[in-house]
């Protein structure tokens, strides 16, 4: 107890202050039911429904091989773009955002708070639906899970930047609308869940170019095939780097 009342004793470094933080943020993401029902419940229904219809066959592999990669990778936009999205638009909305800046944590230790919830998150996602996957036969490479969170990883980074990009230039009711908006367009026809292969041909040759699609694919190729696509992660590379850009240009605080 001495130790603690010491008036020697400094603040708490910037680490821990942003530990603490994600900390927080983590919590709340896993309190929140609706959360919870887009990030773990949507997707494994979206597991399910591919792994018992044949909407996947003939593509080079089994029906759950084929759809756990692209979950994955729906579960990152969930966590990253819709949900953090959504959380970022209304803690701005409410003055939570511009409190937080002025307080030791900053603006900078508030982003890393968030993104490091947004992977705390994801992993617990992971966990989830690979055992899911694991229990409808899912095999995938072991090679591949060293590539594959990395890819999950850079996924996560691009869609955490236009998250806060709409979180942070719209109103919080446009937020919510435009987020779950595109997150339905996306998973469907985006090439996230559905490979190009499968969906109409003009947006074959488009999918590819957005984060969904090249996440997406990227995933297969890395559990599928064991490999990593360049250009996919050339993609992913450019939409974090233009949209973080982007956000940190427009980002209003209040």
């Amino acid at each position: 107890m001495s130790k603690l009342l010491s008036p020697n004793a400094g603040p708490a470094s910037l680490p821990r202050r942003i530990i603490q933080q994600g900390r927080y943020e983590t919590i709340t993401m896993l309190r929140n039911g609706e959360q919870l029902i887009l990030a773990i419940v949507l997707p494994l229904m979206a597991l399910v429904g591919l792994a018992v219809t044949p909407l996947l066959d003939g593509l080079g592999g089994s029906r759950v091989d084929l759809a756990t990669p692209g979950i994955l990778a729906l579960c990152a936009m969930s966590t990253a773009f819709t949900g953090q999205g959504i959380a970022t638009g209304f803690d701005r909305r409410y003055g939570v955002l511009r409190f937080l800046s002025t307080t030791p944590l900053g603006r900078g230790g508030l982003i890393a708070g968030k993104i490091l919830a947004v992977l705390v998150v994801l992993l617990f996602q992971v966990l989830v639906v690979g055992a899911v996957a694991g229990l409808l036969g899912w095999q995938p490479r072991p090679e591949a899970w060293l590539p594959g969170l990395g890819l999950l990883v850079l996924g996560a980074a691009a869609f955490t930047a236009l998250g806060l990009l709409v979180a942070g230039t719209v109103r919080p009711e446009a937020t919510l609308a435009i987020t779950n908006l595109l997150w339905i367009l996306l998973g469907a026809l985006g090439g996230i869940v559905v490979p190009a292969e499968r969906l109409p041909g003009l947006l074959q040759g488009i999918v590819q170019f957005l984060p969904s699609g090249a996440l997406g694919q990227a995933l297969r190729d890395a559990f599928l095939l064991g490999v990593v696509p360049f250009p996919a992660v050339l993609i992913l590379l450019l939409w974090t780097l233009v949209a973080g850009a982007a956000a940190i240009r427009w980002f209003k605080w209040n």
